[in-house]
């Protein structure tokens, strides 16, 4: 009894990894989003005082970043997320490779950079990353079996802690990182994410990460405005995904030159974005400002949404670590600035929310997170059922544009390097 259920037996190893894991969790993602938020005020403060400074300095941040990403750390690239994704298959490896401490701590100071230097990226990926990496770090601690459940929950745990939204955290474990939920896995996630939680809850409090948004949609609205928005949002979402797919091999062939240049490469990427963002002065880092702005009912600029967009794909497309949930749900609300004038007599806020969750579902294919998410970062419970609408439909139409999914299409060439001989 005692070795299978005292405190030295591995059930409670296990259980001790998870609640301080969970607790370091939620205290490392309240600091990440604090110092992105300064980054990003830095780099505002800087671009308002000296304009032309982006068009030098973003351009060489972009070499140097990727060059270091590559050099000292490939593992941290890109978003995040497809990486817990690959560690699910692969978690003994994954703990050496691609969630390991050293990569968590590179992936979050790179991402910071990318922010100081205008980056359109997002904080939500790596965030996954690094809690994902914090539990399995606690796993070791304490010498539990490692397991795919525990991967799981410390990535839901960062998307719930990221964003403020628990019950985002579940959706997102159920559709992205597990292909099997289990009872077991169900009451691993959310443990951790009620951890978590309560140690962010504790220090930054009971906010609405977009605002509060107390309006409603009668069927008629619902009727007109939902699909519009769903087609409009699975089109450029699924056009997204389909591009971040296929730049790469698109590129080689079409400019073999480039095949082998990715340091080249991350500088023209620096380029789109240091020019899009000094025309502009909208499309730099988050675009959560913009998005706030846009949903509290501020007129955005019609090509808002497109130039988002492509600075989104030019950042994510270059190697630079950085999530891309913030700068979607930012360019999916430039959508919903450009639905709002098609239907001035329905709520324009409610507008705006259709928008961002169907290009957000069209880019991700996971319309169960992206509706909690939208409703737990808006307060917006009076709109689930068309957000709903919305999101089935986008998510119908994103698959005939892009077949694949977003993040396993990724996470791809991390699980066959898990597999290889080096694993």
């Amino acid at each position: 009894m005692l070795r299978r259920h005292g405190p030295a037996s591995v059930m409670w190893r296990r259980r001790a990894a998870m609640a301080l894991g969970a607790i370091t969790i939620g205290l490392a993602a309240l600091l990440f989003a604090r110092l992105a938020d300064s980054a990003s005020t830095v780099f505002t403060a800087t671009v308002h005082a000296i304009w032309w400074l982006p068009l030098i300095a973003t351009p060489l941040a972009f070499v140097a970043i990727a060059w270091m990403t590559r050099r000292f750390a490939p593992e941290a690239a890109g978003s995040g997320i497809p990486q817990v994704i690959a560690s699910v298959h692969q978690p003994k490896a994954a703990l050496r490779k691609l969630i390991s401490p050293k990569i968590a701590a590179i992936k979050g100071a790179f991402t910071l950079l990318a922010l100081l230097c205008g980056a359109s990226v997002g904080r939500e990926g790596p965030t996954v990353q690094i809690s994902a990496a914090i539990l399995g770090w606690y796993t070791r601690l304490f010498r539990a079996p490692i397991r795919a459940s525990m991967i799981i929950a410390g990535g839901a745990a960062g998307v719930a802690a990221a964003f403020n939204t628990p019950l985002a955290g579940v959706t997102f474990a159920i559709e992205e990182l597990a292909d099997a939920y289990e009872q077991r896995v169900a009451l691993l996630v959310m443990t951790t994410i009620l951890l978590a939680g309560i140690v962010s809850l504790g220090f930054a409090g009971d906010y609405v990460y977009f605002g509060a948004v107390g309006e409603h949609m009668s069927v008629g609205s619902v009727i007109r405005v939902a699909p519009v928005a769903g087609v409009l949002g699975g089109l450029s979402g699924g056009l997204f995904a389909r591009a971040m797919l296929n730049i790469g091999p698109a590129r080689d062939r079409w400019v073999p030159w480039f095949k082998g240049r990715p340091i080249v490469w991350a500088f023209l990427c620096g380029v789109v974005v240091a020019l899009l963002g000094v025309v502009t002065g909208l499309t730099w880092g988050t675009g959560y400002s913009a998005a706030h702005a846009i949903i509290d009912g501020t007129n955005a600029p019609y090509w808002f949404g497109p130039a988002k967009f492509t600075a989104t794909l030019a950042t994510a497309s270059s190697g630079l670590p950085g999530g891309i949930f913030a700068p979607s749900l930012a360019t999916g609300a430039g959508l919903g600035a450009l639905l709002r004038p098609l239907f001035p007599d329905d709520p324009g806020g409610a507008v705006v929310l259709l928008g961002m969750v169907a290009y957000f579902t069209g880019v991700v294919r996971a319309p169960l997170t992206a509706v909690i998410i939208i409703v737990e970062a808006t307060a917006s419970r009076g709109l689930i059922m068309p957000l709903f609408l919305s999101a089935l439909i986008a998510h119908s139409v994103s698959t005939l544009v892009c077949k694949e999914r977003l993040y396993h299409g990724l996470a791809k060439p991390w699980r066959t390097a898990l597999s290889g001989p080096t694993a």
